[in-house]
């Protein structure tokens, strides 16, 4: 039963430089104990679509449409205030960087002693034991001791573990994880998603990976996400992204991805150009300007915008190309480039 869904979702901002459309008709949804995972270059939108769900933009500049329905509810037409109820309890969220979402002023136990209480009417003491029991559940030594501690005297896979639990610290039935092993070496990397596997398998709840690194999302995911200038260019089941992708921007994701599991034989692939501004978003296709295959679409790539069309089985494209074409050139041309690599 679904669980997340979001229909049509616009976050635009206005600036005086113009209307930056960050999230540009967004749809997608999550079911219980599955996984997401969200993919792109920076400015895609991925941030900018987990803080509008978790109505974090509410109140500010945004400009919001659509709908975001959590287990029955619509949360864009709801008030702050009881957004405000459910975040923490229903929903949380992982920050990026743990260092600049604790507060320096307070110590870890006391700021996970907060989000509990909000939601739950009991002592401090009692919030207090469920916040070392908290820290050592997440894999942190001595939490009796750590609790007391500010978040500056944490290592940075510390301050991740710390950030997961305060997170967790209510039972989220949806939990989104925004870059949740950037700046942490491998090894830790590798222990926070075997951390958050665990803890998903435990709780049963829907979890969003946002990420630029397909490893993570490789490691992780039931389904893939793919999305490029506000909007979403490819979806699919994991296997479907990684084996069988049909969006030339996904050619490109997986190119520039170094590879573990085999001798590297060439220099990795590199997707040309940059990403598209979000006040000038470019017309037609968004990414037809760094596309090598966009003089196959008649100049359709420069006018129209393509629709998201199912390709089979709940794999969704956004390209003029035909579909035919695009399997072609996988199998023809660029799998076979980046199983060398």
């Amino acid at each position: 039963m679904t669980f997340l869904e979001l229909k049509d979702l616009k976050v635009h901002f206005p600036t005086d430089d113009g209307l930056v459309k960050s999230v540009d008709g967004l749809s997608f949804s999550l079911e219980r104990g599955k996984t997401l995972g969200i993919v792109g270059e920076s400015g895609s939108g991925k941030s900018v679509t987990s803080l509008g769900i978790l109505g974090l933009h509410k109140g500010g500049r945004a400009k919001i449409s659509g709908e975001i329905w959590l287990d029955g509810e619509e949360l864009v037409s709801a008030t702050p205030e009881h957004v405000r109820r459910l975040r923490g309890k229903k929903m949380a969220m992982i920050f990026q960087d743990p260092l600049s979402a604790m507060h320096p002023y307070y110590t870890v136990g006391d700021q996970i002693m907060e989000a509990y209480r909000i939601h739950h009417n009991v002592s401090k003491s009692v919030a207090r034991k469920h916040a070392i029991d908290m820290l050592g559940r997440v894999g942190i030594p001595t939490p009796g001791k750590r609790v007391d501690d500010y978040p500056h005297l944490f290592s940075g896979g510390m301050r991740q573990r710390a950030m997961i639990a305060m997170a967790l610290s209510c039972d989220p039935e949806l939990l989104i994880a925004d870059e949740p092993t950037t700046a942490l070496d491998v090894t830790v990397q590798a222990q926070i998603l075997d951390l958050m596997r665990e803890l998903q398998a435990e709780f049963n709840s829907a979890l969003i990976i946002i990420t630029h690194d397909l490893g993570v999302v490789a490691e992780l995911s039931d389904d893939i996400l793919v999305m490029y200038g506000g909007k979403c260019i490819e979806y699919g089941a994991a296997e479907d992204i990684f084996y069988r992708p049909e969006h030339p921007y996904t050619w490109g994701l997986l190119g520039s991805m170094p590879r573990l599991d085999r001798e590297r034989t060439e220099r990795l692939l590199p997707i040309k150009g940059s990403p598209p501004s979000l006040i000038n978003v470019p017309d037609g296709c968004a990414f037809h300007p760094r596309c090598p295959y966009a003089d196959r679409t008649e100049g359709k790539s420069n006018t129209e915008v393509p629709a998201l069309l199912e390709t089979e089985g709940g794999h969704m494209v956004r390209c003029h190309m035909a579909k035919t074409e695009r399997r072609t050139l996988w199998e023809n041309e660029i799998k076979p480039v980046l199983e060398t690599q």
